[in-house]
């Protein structure tokens, strides 16, 4: 039988890698785009962000499996 993974500690991982990721992008990005409008700042940041997240998230979540699952 497959071991049920707790929501809660999945979204622990994704909120432990999205926080500082968002932080890290805010402090390079934000400065170059200062003259932005809101709506091009925000779709850059999900630009990198989401494609990060697709990559690393999985790995993240399978490296703390037994964790996830106990």
């Amino acid at each position: 039988m497959s071991a049920t993974p707790k929501r809660w500690k999945m979204m622990i991982i994704t909120w432990l890698f999205v926080y500082p990721v968002i932080n890290v992008l805010f402090m390079l990005l934000m400065p170059l785009m200062a003259e932005q409008y809101q709506w091009v700042k925000t779709l850059v940041l999900t630009l990198v962000l989401i494609p990060l997240m697709g990559v690393v998230l999985p790995r993240l979540h399978q490296r703390f499996w037994s964790w996830i699952v106990k």
